[in-house]
């Protein structure tokens, strides 16, 4: 045997040789703006890599290959010079002889803020996590939002380190060392008359989606099939793949383009294992762009998963990747800009508008500290603060107007939440209790426990429990899912919430864009509740004990029938139906 020493060189040089370098995959962990995040010909991007050799790999966007010379080593991973005068917005994805990286959207528009460490985040009064010297700022529309921010900035003896030039909010840091001071600085800017709104960030909002107030199913699924066959996905699969392709009349489809705001996903994953590298590969297919997560089970491989997810493979299953041997393929772009809470899902979400995204799957949501459920409870995870949610509310709304007035096609689906609490009450969660024909809002169902029920029976699916409810929420859908795994033919473990209702929504309505792009927002929100089917009980538009799970299905959804028996009824996802009804469409805009 061996020596001690000398086993462990010999393993060092065996982990350090090529081959040792060759086994090991190739994954972008991270790419986020760096260096001056206000410089917009020029930007500076860094990456974090897993699986690096001692030789630079190929770096491609889109279909160039960048120059050796914009490409350097870091610690961890690469920096890159960018020149949007010579590239445009794409995938971007590593190659290193066989080895072929996950493919990451790289956005070359100027949203971007910066995220806290840990040495920059302190507790609050209620026990939150808060930005200690990072705060943004909504400046009026009646100024220069850059020139502003610089000069309040040199008044203040702070730093403009990030933007979202085009809804004017600018991210300073402050000369702060605690929250008094910071308290004090941000009442004081506040105060500024070309100051709308301050942003006063608290820790990262999408990870208590994941969790739930402590309600389990009553019956944990099988499979996905036997929940999301009250929503019809099967049959919504089965039309799209016959219908578009009908010999008698085929429909020529467009491509669409979806982001997701999550954080990443796992390639290391059957689920997602064919998405490395360039897509598509010479036919239009469903194609899957985001940083690669170190689990299978993390809250965006599940949300991305409903989407994009390989089928047949154990785990999750996508819808549109159901749909690629019709459709003219989709673009699922998982993208967060950092780790900078609400104003950083808003920069990404900006940035993907102006990227040429239709629809935006934001399974976040927050409620303000307080809030009570509709038992009488305080809700005590998805929480903020009274000064961050004020914040947050000027900063959505800035978005909502910014949508309406330069991209009114554009469509965000959002998730009602999981406090068994109302999701329109604008003085406790957001964004849901946004009023705007852009924003539909997702409440989650499951299967009930009676057998023997027809699927379009009210009875079929029940409520789920933790689910928010009320006027506010547009349709219910199916809230469990399998999520993916490392291992092939495996099934997951159960995920329930509204998070995964939500792209299911999301899913049926980018196949419905494909087939009529045309329609607009509160077309397809019409669409959606006319073809719905129902759950809960009738209560003649006067619901009793919160059971309003849904705004209820009015007689015009109805063809103006007072006697249809849906009518006062919640509304369920029908994806087979809103497919047919997107078709339909198309003869009104010939």
């Amino acid at each position: 045997m061996l020596p001690k020493r000398a086993f462990l060189c010999v393993l060092a040089l065996a982990l350090l040789s090529p081959l040792a370098h060759a086994e090991q995959a190739l994954r972008i962990k991270s790419l986020q703006r760096c260096g001056d995040l206000l410089a917009t010909e020029r930007q500076e991007w860094c990456l974090q890599v897993r699986g690096l050799g001692e030789k630079v790999p190929r770096l491609r966007l889109g279909n160039k290959t960048l120059p050796t010379k914009a490409v350097q080593r870091s610690e961890g991973g690469l920096r890159l010079q960018l020149s949007r005068d010579e590239h445009r917005s794409a995938p971007l994805w590593l190659e290193d002889g066989s080895r072929v990286s996950n493919p990451v959207w790289l956005s070359l528009n100027g949203s971007h803020v910066l995220a806290a460490g840990p040495d920059e985040v302190a507790k609050n009064m209620d026990g939150l996590t808060t930005y200690l010297d990072l705060i943004s700022l909504l400046i009026e529309e009646s100024h220069d939002g850059l020139e502003e921010a610089r000069r309040l900035a040199q008044k203040y003896d702070a730093e403009v380190v990030g933007a979202i030039a085009p809804l004017n909010v600018y991210q300073l840091r402050l000369p702060v060392k605690n929250l008094t001071e910071r308290d004090a600085l941000v009442l004081r800017i506040g105060s500024e008359t070309s100051v709308d709104a301050v942003v006063v960030e608290e820790s990262a909002p999408e990870r208590g989606e994941e969790a739930e107030a402590a309600r389990q199913p009553a019956r944990k699924p099988q499979k996905n099939s036997e929940e999301w066959a009250a929503n019809r996905f099967m049959d919504a699969v089965n039309y799209y793949q016959r219908r578009i392709p009908a010999s008698d009349s085929p429909i020529e489809t467009q491509p669409v383009r979806i982001g997701v705001i999550e954080r990443n996903v796992d390639f290391d994953a059957p689920d997602f294992a064919d998405y490395l590298g360039a897509c598509p590969d010479g036919k239009p297919r469903t194609c899957l762009y985001a940083r690669d997560a170190d689990e299978p089970d993390n809250h965006g491989s599940t949300v991305a998963g409903i989407l994009a997810a390989h089928w047949d493979k154990g785990g999750n299953t996508g819808f549109l990747r159901g749909l690629d041997k019709a459709s003219n393929g989709f673009e699922v772009i998982v993208e967060r800009n950092s780790d900078a809470g609400i104003t950083a899902n808003i920069a990404a979400s900006v940035n993907l508008v102006e990227d040429g995204v239709r629809v935006l799957n934001w399974s976040w949501g927050i409620h303000r500290v307080g809030t009570r459920n509709i038992e009488g409870d305080e809700i005590d995870s998805l929480v903020r603060s009274n000064i961050a949610m004020s914040g947050y509310e000027e900063l959505l709304e800035e978005f909502f107007l910014w949508l309406r007035n330069e991209h009114p096609d554009v469509l965000v689906i959002n998730s009602a939440g999981n406090g068994s609490s109302y999701s329109g009450r604008d003085e406790y969660r957001l964004p849901s209790s946004f009023i705007t024909e852009q924003l539909l809002v997702v409440g989650g169902h499951q299967r009930s426990e009676r057998e023997n029920l027809a699927i379009d029976d009210p009875a079929y699916a029940v409520k789920r429990d933790s689910s928010n409810v009320d006027m506010r929420v547009d349709i219910t859908a199916a809230a469990c899912a399998r999520a993916s795994t490392r291992q092939v033919d495996a099934s997951g473990d159960v995920h329930c919430g509204t998070s995964y209702a939500t792209p299911l929504v999301t899913g049926i309505v980018a196949a419905m864009l494909s087939i009529n792009p045309q329609l607009q927002p509160e077309q397809v929100r019409m669409l959606l509740r006319r073809s719905a089917m129902t759950i809960g009980g009738d209560y003649d538009f006067e619901p009793m004990d919160a059971e309003d799970l849904t705004a209820p299905i009015l007689p015009s959804e109805r063809n103006y029938e007072l006697s249809d028996k849906d009518v006062g009824r919640s509304a369920r996802l029908d994806m087979q139906k809103a497919l047919d009804l997107a078709v339909q469409s198309l003869d009104r805009v010939r």
